[in-house]
């Protein structure tokens, strides 16, 4: 399973949808987890961004199966960025390999 990071920012009928009942948020929870993704920990934002969920999933195309049924739900609008750890980041480059 790979680590990603989705920062989603409420379109104005998401903002709509959240003022209305908060725990709509909880319910898409239930959705994304439904999809084989686990949610790792998650964050209202002050910014540029409204959310960061930091999740688990098995492939990019889970992600990407994901992003796109949130935008089409015309609540959210997301922003997916694939995470590597630190610790599997320095064992690639300390890997010795042929430049040819």
């Amino acid at each position: 399973m790979s680590v990603y990071l989705m920062l989603t920012t409420l379109t104005d009928n998401g903002r709509e949808a959240v003022q209305e009942d908060p725990e709509r948020l909880r319910e898409i929870n239930k959705e994304v987890e439904y999809m084989g993704i686990k949610i790792l920990s998650q964050y209202a934002l002050l910014g540029q961004y409204d959310f960061v969920n930091i999740v688990e999933a098995p492939s990019n195309e889970a992600m990407a199966k994901l992003a796109i049924r949130l935008s089409v739900k015309g609540t959210f609008q997301t922003l997916t960025l694939a995470a590597i750890t630190i610790k599997s980041l320095i064992a690639a480059l300390k890997k010795r390999e042929s430049p040819w």
